[in-house]
């Protein structure tokens, strides 16, 4: 099969080419301006496909020698000239000349080489000619049936070239490309190219100034530009407009155009400004300010605009003349184990981003699954060490659904864990601690029933004597303000006795010191103790985990089953269910945390009691790759309090399947036959009647052509929690290489309760070394104003690029009114 170039369209494929030709002519018309090379601060989702490598050629000695192999070579002593003819091959400053004949006049210092030219410099870039003549440092001279290939396989031709002052070369009728040729037709048109009267390079500046060009697809002329430049493959960045960009919204701004522009102000700092012309609003204001310093890096972002037309807007946050923004970011390193930085918003009103599809909006992608519901402002100080790590900083949520009183403000919060790296008691010794201090305005409520979801019996202004009461509502996050002081050492040690047992000991000692300092507003007492409360919480904890591996080899594969045991001994938790509880709400117990000591997910709640873990684990690795890993198992309340039976403000622990002395069934399996699949499967069951009370299954596979995955989830009710019914439903994602260069890709998720499909993203791209040319559809939920549910929005994306000269992209988007399930 011919191609039109390596990984281009079968040339057979007239009717798709004809189509493909027509849509890339609008697209081009649209990037006829000056072109500056810089790295796109979004990611796009299809890139051009990897070039392969090129090795390096070897480094040649600089050092005035020449050296010529030819089947001829004449000396002319009276004219100091050389003459080499047949297969010859030159050696002189780095740099190789391959040619039928050469002349090297030594008075004028003047290289003249003929027939079949190959010349390659000592950066790779390889010359094709017929006829050159140059000066012997390759300063000036003139080159005929000219051909470049260059380090980073861009391509240019000419039937002639002319360089002087070591610095300009201009190529008459030049044509410019970064396709690889046909490897069966090397002479049949590249994907694209640009062709010029005349081109000038000019190797100081490293810019390619086109005269009289014209854009061509598969030899198509597709636009006529009169002059254009564009920085040359070698520039990662440069000053210059960049390509436009197309955006639209149904409901705010209307249709907007953005035309970049870069500013290279110095190697280690650049200003990109970038506005937005809306036909509904005026004119987006769009700044970035970056630089790289020798330990980090920082940017500045800034956006501005005086609304034409407020009342797209009206009853809402954006009602208002002036809206803008501002966004900064920096990391240092102070040394190699040390680092800090800081992320910051600060914007004129919540509901700026996301009407204008700014940073977290800017790619729906981003938002599938996952919307934003708040912007994170933070300074911080990391150190990781060999055995250790260390992390302090204090961060600030800037709301986007404007609950801004219900968010906490993090003042500080300290992690530090280190693993001493010499044996304590012949044992391992670790010790961990953590400092939190938060704070509140307001109270935030949830509805765990209809009643209450009905008739917002959760919300702060409710006067209804059955308002926020612990069988209504959870108290997600408290009034006030919260200091809690952590601090853990543990020992652990490993022994093997003759027949193969392991016995792990273990000891644990925790204490906790909490002020809280709770507000009296409507409801929060009912469950949490209103006013000033401190509490010093101490854990001993105790314990032996035991482990019987038995071995079976066969022919086939090895199998180790291996029997566990985990017993735990310590008190009861002190105030439980009394204290604050902001960083342990997430309570999933299933096989990845049967033989955890403290199944808790932070460290607001700590748990206690006696309880026994127990458990087999089988494992089989075949001999002919593959394997398979399952786990069984369930946990005992021996004695005291069992933690998760006791009702905290959010509920955690009930309905987990180990609010009961004896706990659900965890089970786990996990199966690679090979490197291309995956599966998974992970489930509790209930203890008594072994109804499924959490099932997911997962699978994955990888091929070259093609990748799938999927995801199916099936929870039952959690009444406690508000989930009042039982969920299921499946996630999937996939690509397709359906032709050589033709990707199809998407994803879906489907809620099989309501049996819809309520969210999905579908994208099909032509992509080779070259030349991208993608759309995608994306359905993804976006929040109003308030406490309104999110709305289901639509965007389109579209990318168009050829690679070393132009990528642009254009977007649409609007709402509909119906709301997530």
């Amino acid at each position: 099969m011919v191609r039109a170039n390596a990984g281009g369209l079968p040339a057979r494929n007239l009717p798709a080419r004809k189509v493909l030709v027509a849509f890339l002519a609008a697209l081009a018309l649209a990037g006829l301006a000056d072109v500056a090379a810089v790295t796109p601060a979004a990611a796009q989702s299809f890139t051009y496909n990897p070039l392969p490598p090129r090795p390096k050629p070897p480094k040649a000695a600089n050092d005035g020698q020449m050296l010529v192999q030819a089947v001829e070579v004449d000396y002319d002593y009276n004219n100091s000239r050389i003459s080499a003819v047949g297969n010859v091959q030159l050696f002189y400053n780095g740099t190789s000349v391959e040619a039928d004949k050469v002349i090297y006049d030594q008075k004028t210092k003047r290289l003249h080489a003929e027939g079949n030219i190959r010349m390659t410099d000592a950066d790779g870039k390889i010359t094709y000619a017929e006829i050159m003549d140059l000066s012997d440092d390759y300063r000036d001279g003139f080159v005929d049936s000219l051909r470049v290939d260059t380090a980073d396989q861009t391509r240019m031709a000419a039937t002639r070239a002319d360089r002087s002052s070591g610095n300009y070369t201009v190529f008459e009728n030049g044509v410019y490309t970064a396709c690889a040729p046909c490897k069966d037709d090397p002479k049949k048109p590249p994907l694209w190219q640009v062709k010029g009267a005349r081109i000038i390079h000019d190797q100081q500046e490293k810019m390619l100034y086109f005269e009289t060009a014209q854009l061509e697809f598969f030899g198509v002329p597709l636009a006529y530009m009169p002059y254009f430049s564009t920085p040359d493959p070698t520039v990662k960045r440069k000053t210059g407009f960049l390509m436009p960009g197309f955006t639209s919204s149904t409901t705010t701004f209307g249709y907007g155009v953005e035309v970049p522009f870069y500013w290279a102000i110095a190697p280690d700092y650049d200003l990109t400004l970038n506005p937005r012309i809306t036909t509904r609003q005026g004119v987006l204001g769009q700044a970035e300010f970056r630089q790289r310093l020798i330990d980090g890096a920082y940017s500045i972002r800034a956006y501005g605009i005086d609304q034409l037309d407020r009342s797209a807007f009206s009853g809402q946050p954006g009602d208002r003349q002036f809206r803008g923004g501002l966004e900064t970011h920096g990391q240092f390193a102070l040394n190699d184990k040390w680092v800090w930085g800081w992320d910051g918003v600060v914007l004129s009103d919540y509901y700026f981003m996301s009407d204008y599809r700014l940073a977290q909006y800017r790619d729906p992608f981003s938002s599938f699954l996952l919307l934003p519901t708040e912007a994170l402002s933070q300074l911080y100080l990391t150190g990781v060490g060999n055995r250790s790590f260390f992390d302090v900083r204090t961060m600030y949520y800037l709301s986007f659904s404007g609950n801004q009183s219900q968010v906490p403000i993090i003042w500080p919060v300290l992690d530090y864990s280190n693993v001493l790296n010499y044996p304590v008691f012949g044992g391992e010794f670790s010790y961990k601690t953590s400092f939190l201090n938060l704070s509140r305005e307001t109270a935030v409520f949830d509805p765990i029933t209809t009643l209450a979801n009905t008739n917002g019996l959760c919300t702060t202004a409710s006067a209804d004597p059955l308002a926020r009461l612990p069988t209504q509502c959870l108290l997600r996050g408290f009034p006030g303000t919260y200091t809690r002081l952590t601090a853990e050492a543990q020992w652990r040690k490993s022994f093997t006795d003759p027949f193969g047992q392991i016995f792990t000991p273990f000891a644990i000692l925790r204490a906790d010191a909490i002020n809280s300092s709770v507000s009296n507003q409507p409801g929060v007492s009912n469950f949490l103790p209103v006013g000033d409360t401190q509490a010093l919480r101490l854990m001993p904890t105790v314990g032996l985990e035991y482990r019987y591996p038995f071995i079976n080899v066969q022919p086939w594969g090895t199998t180790t089953v291996e029997p566990i045991a985990q017993v735990i001994i310590r008190p009861n938790e002190t105030y439980a269910g009394k204290l604050p509880n902001e960083d342990a709400q997430s309570m999933v117990f299933d096989a990845s945390n049967l033989f955890s000591v403290d199944k808790f997910s932070g460290y607001d709640r700590v748990e206690g009691g006696g309880r026994a873990n127990v458990g087999v684990q089988a494992t089989t690795q075949f001999d002919r790759g593959g394997s398979i890993n399952m786990l069984f198992g369930q946990s005992y309340q021996m004695f005291g309090l069992n933690s998760f039976a006791v009702q905290d403000e959010i509920n955690t622990g009930l309905n987990s399947g180990l609010d009961k002395p004896r706990s659900d069934y965890v089970a786990r399996v996990n199966y690679s036959p090979n490197r291309t699949y995956t599966f998974s499967v992970r489930t509790r069951l209930d203890e008594q009647t072994w109804n499924v009370q959490r099932f997911e299954a997962e699978g994955r596979a990888n091929f070259d052509r093609w990748s799938v995955s999927m995801i199916y989830g099936n929870y039952a009710p959690q009444p406690e929690l508000g989930y009042l019914t039982r969920r299921e439903g499946i996630l999937t994602s996939g690509s397709l290489k359906v032709a050589a260069n033709w990707v199809v890709q998407g994803s879906a998720r489907w809620d099989l309760e309501a049996n819809k499909i309520n969210q999905y993203v579908v994208g099909a791209g032509y992509v080779d070394d070259c030349f991208v040319l993608a759309a995608n559809y994306v359905t993804s939920y976006s929040y109003t104003a308030g406490t309104a549910p999110p709305t289901l929005s639509h965007a389109f994306m579209f990318q168009f690029g050829l690679r070393t000269l132009a990528t642009s992209s254009a977007s649409a988007t609007s709402s509909s009114t119906g709301f997530m399930q």
